[in-house]
């Protein structure tokens, strides 16, 4: 079972999806992650977690003070246990759960964020035209921040024009990917 790790939901249990084959960051990976953020972010009023799976990483968020989050993942299930998860931790008022597919949603969301974390599934060898379908729409403003994780096996631009990679680090199996825009 996960935990939040920091923050107003700080040890509160989060449920995980059985079957769907998501693999959630771990708590390791979730804690460099937001190590990360915390030296580079200075605005957290609004997130949006892409393949949301448990909800784990805008729980997160939430729990360390981000004001709102959006979440997205087209598995019903997945939607299921992120509005239960979000519940359980009492975070409720503070997001909103599309059950779509990122491509979709892309389209159809108009706010721009200030972080956008991503936890793609790892076997997802076209997560590069995701990064820059991402990357030119209006959801990324000139402050945004956008975090990946990834398998180290894939290796993603440096740059998904106009977005620039400032950091990434290895974590076991996993890397965090930290792009922003140019200039």
């Amino acid at each position: 079972m996960m935990r939040v790790i920091a923050g107003s939901a700080k040890g509160h249990h989060l449920k995980v999806p059985k079957g769907t084959g998501t693999r959630p960051a771990t708590d390791l990976v979730r804690g460099a992650m937001f190590s990360m953020l915390e030296g580079i972010a200075s605005d957290w009023s609004r997130v949006l977690d892409l393949f949301s799976g448990s909800g784990a990483l805008g729980i997160e968020a939430l729990s360390r003070g981000a004001g709102w989050v959006d979440f997205v993942d087209q598995e019903p299930r997945c939607c299921s246990i992120i509005k239960q998860n979000l519940e359980r931790t009492k975070l409720a008022g503070q997001a909103h759960v599309y059950c779509r597919s990122v491509a979709k949603a892309l389209t159809f969301l108009e706010e721009e964020y200030n972080i956008i974390v991503t936890d793609p599934p790892y076997a997802d060898e076209t997560i590069g035209e995701t990064i820059q379908q991402l990357a030119t729409s209006q959801l990324v403003g000139r402050d945004t921040i956008v975090v990946v994780t990834h398998s180290p096996h894939l290796t993603l631009n440096s740059s998904y024009p106009p977005l620039t990679l400032l950091k990434e680090r290895r974590h076991g199996d996993s890397c965090i990917a930290i792009y922003q825009k140019e200039g």
